[in-house]
């Protein structure tokens, strides 16, 4: 029986100023393999499909099951994650991608630094001094622990940012990622006491007023979260936000 091969197609980077070009490698096939597992047969015998040897390709991943978010790259012209991509429901040649939002780093590694500074800049997380024994926490009800927790299932992979027509070089919009967390700080009984600084970092510059609602993210989204229904609910809170601040001048 004939050997078969899988044929893959990837858009390769040398570094960040350096130009872009395509390669091609063929590796053996097996069953059940994702492109992962692809790129780490090209990293053990680095040679391309003309039998040239090339460098082993770079890119990012960490837990390999859909929850951290690092292999984010662009796959058959699909922004998602390359542990979930299965070969076999793949079309041949598989093309590989950088994602187009991101500076790249090298091949298909990216910086998703301005990602993580929208996070920083809305405050995405829990201020609690742990210095010393708080007590038990305050309780949240059933059905906004529901509600809540598929905001907190965002492993800010950078999918929606890279599908979203209103996050490129020219925009300082913060993208779709950040700006949903918001609505999950801004839930907890401990994190409303900083709403109002989150509701005002998304509404200046970059913020909730610069989306163009698209919804390419809640269709792109791996995990299914519903950020149209967050965008919504802040657009919302920052015009009440603003009749609240305008009014107590």
């Amino acid at each position: 029986m004939a050997e078969q091969f899988i044929h893959l197609k990837i858009k390769r980077q040398d570094g960040p100023d350096a130009g872009s070009r395509w390669e091609e490698f063929k590796i053996p096939y097996h069953p059940k393999m994702n492109v992962i597992s692809c790129l780490m047969e090209i990293q053990k015998n680095p040679v391309n499909a003309q039998g040239v040897k090339t460098t082993p390709v770079v890119w990012e991943s960490n837990c390999l099951e859909e929850v951290c978010g690092a292999c984010s790259m662009v796959i058959n012209g699909k922004a998602r994650q390359a542990c979930s991509a299965l070969i076999d429901s793949l079309t041949q040649p598989v093309t590989l991608e950088p994602m187009s939002t991101f500076p790249v780093m090298r091949d298909l590694m990216v910086d998703r630094t301005r990602m993580f500074e929208a996070l920083k800049k809305v405050k995405a997380w829990i201020p609690i001094d742990g210095t010393y024994e708080l007590g038990p926490g305050p309780r949240i009800s059933p059905k906004d622990q529901e509600f809540m927790y598929k905001f907190s299932e965002c492993m800010t992979c950078g999918v929606c940012l890279e599908v979203c027509p209103n996050v490129n070089e020219r925009s300082q919009f913060m993208g779709p990622a950040p700006i949903q967390q918001v609505l999950l700080f801004n839930m907890h009984p401990t994190g409303a006491r900083n709403k109002e600084e989150r509701l005002e970092a998304i509404m200046g510059p970059g913020g909730i007023t610069d989306c163009g609602n698209a919804q390419n993210c809640v269709k792109a989204c791996p995990k299914e979260i519903p950020i149209t229904t967050a965008l919504a609910a802040l657009n919302r809170a920052t015009t009440w936000h603003s009749v609240k601040s305008f009014l107590g001048k």
